[in-house]
């Protein structure tokens, strides 16, 4: 019985030495990718303003021919839906500025992920630097902070392969 006890104490105080530890970690995981992009700044806005034009460049609009989009697919407010793994997932336009658009992607069951898309002039050329930005907000769940820590080795790859694509797609259009 007293090496039951022990265990649970000292089972009791690992869980709340790791869950302190995990207080230490920040609850926002910034991922940032950027490309530089050749191509007039209207085809780069073009691309990236109007949900259904990223059916043309994005892999999972390209892939997925069940998305839904609103009318109109640009603008604020606009989205686009489609459903993955039996959850539905809501690309939603929450700002449009000159140069930048910001969307928010919506999963049940799970936190929003803020997404910024800015288009930056390179100063030695007549291209754009795209830079997509994903703000994860992280539960305070010690497992969810740890787990926090591979969130930009495991989403970054995407946020490229989509960048590459946009390059190819308005680099090759007339």
């Amino acid at each position: 019985m007293k090496m039951l006890k022990g265990f649970l104490v000292a089972l009791i105080g690992l869980f709340i030495v790791i869950t302190l530890l995990s207080l230490l970690i920040p609850s926002k995981v910034l991922t940032v990718k950027g490309i530089p992009v050749y191509a007039p700044k209207e085809k780069v806005v073009a691309a990236l303003a109007d949900l259904r034009n990223w059916k043309n460049w994005h892999p999972v609009f390209m892939n997925d021919s069940s998305i839904k989009f609103s009318e109109p697919s640009s603008g604020v407010n606009a989205f686009a839906e489609w459903n993955s793994g039996n959850k539905t997932n809501r690309f939603n336009i929450t700002s449009v500025g000159p140069n930048e658009i910001r969307i928010a992607l919506k999963r049940a069951g799970e936190n929003d992920v803020e997404n910024v898309l800015t288009i930056l002039p390179l100063e030695s050329s007549n291209g754009f630097q795209v830079e997509w930005k994903a703000l994860t907000k992280l539960k305070w769940y010690p497992w969810e902070k740890f787990a926090g820590i591979f969130v930009d080795k495991i989403t970054g790859p995407g946020y490229e392969t989509a960048l590459n694509s946009l390059k190819e797609y308005l680099e090759k259009r007339p």
